[in-house]
């Protein structure tokens, strides 16, 4: 089978001991979601590689993630949450990709149009293009403009969008957001994630309604620059499951060719989470 890999799954523990929550962070169904738990799901469905996400509410914590990641060496990447506002975010970035962290998670907060604007995200973008490390943006549509600008101030700076930007979370696809995130194809070094179906659209399995979508992105990015996620443990809560997540993918979308999807389903996360 070709190479798989989930490129957004978070995991947590129980143990709020040894790993604490941040105070006022909300808390998350399940208790627990642990590597075991996932590979329940990832095994049967032949995901061989995953990107962990850093969960929220460990905050600027990522040991849980990194032990994750050591406790099962070549399986896991990182995506890490550093304090931008903290005195030396870019050698905080440096001292966790040590350990296997590829990529920082930065989230629309605020006001949509100046979220990016602070000295120490653009440091970190600095430093992102310097190591080659990966903004992983959360963002919804009204976000996407104040990245724009940032991608062109960082040209060389890899960026990775989430879930297609939200399009879609309140059921309507809308056609200005879709032109909002293709028109970030022009920066040659911004890549989606096809990712959270669970959470778009009609948000019901097969999530075919998500074709047309689908196909706008990979008409702009083409398959090198997108990448498949499941957003797991939240993709499999509601009523909804691992496999049809994965499925639109490998046998839901007739405008893929074989090799695209190799690409999407693993090749691409590969390049930017797996290889240095």
């Amino acid at each position: 089978m070709p190479l798989a890999i989930d490129s957004h799954v978070h995991l947590w523990t129980d143990d709020r001991i040894r790993y604490p929550r941040a105070p006022g962070e909300p808390d998350y169904p399940p208790a627990r979601f642990t590597p075991e738990d996932l590979f329940l799901l990832t095994k049967p469905a032949g995901v061989t590689k995953i990107v962990l996400i850093q969960m929220s509410f460990y905050r600027f914590d990522n040991s849980y993630m990194l032990n994750c990641i050591r406790a099962h060496p070549g399986t896991f990447s990182g995506v890490g949450i550093v304090d931008a506002a903290g005195p030396d975010p870019a050698k905080e970035m440096k001292n966790l990709a040590r350990y296997g962290v590829r990529g920082f998670r930065i989230v629309a907060s605020g006001v949509p149009g100046n979220w990016l604007d602070a000295p120490g995200m653009q440091t970190m973008w600095r430093t992102g293009a310097e190591q080659r490390l990966a903004m992983c943006a959360l963002v919804g549509p009204d976000g996407l403009p104040a990245l724009d600008r940032m991608c062109a101030k960082n040209p060389e700076t890899p960026v990775v969008i989430d879930h297609f930007a939200r399009i879609g979370s309140d059921g309507i696809i809308r056609d200005a957001d879709v032109r909002l995130l293709c028109g970030l194809a022009r920066h040659r070094n911004v890549k989606v994630k096809a990712s959270a179906f669970y959470a778009l659209g009609k948000k019901q399995a097969p999530y075919t309604d998500l074709a047309p979508l689908f196909r706008r992105v990979f008409e702009d990015y083409g398959p090198r620059r997108i990448m498949w996620a499941s957003d797991c443990p939240f993709q499999v809560q509601d009523g909804h499951s691992y496999a049809p997540s994965i499925a639109l993918v490998r046998e839901g979308l007739p405008f893929l060719s074989k090799e695209d999807r190799e690409w999407i389903l693993g090749r691409t996360a590969e390049a930017v989470f797996f290889q240095r």
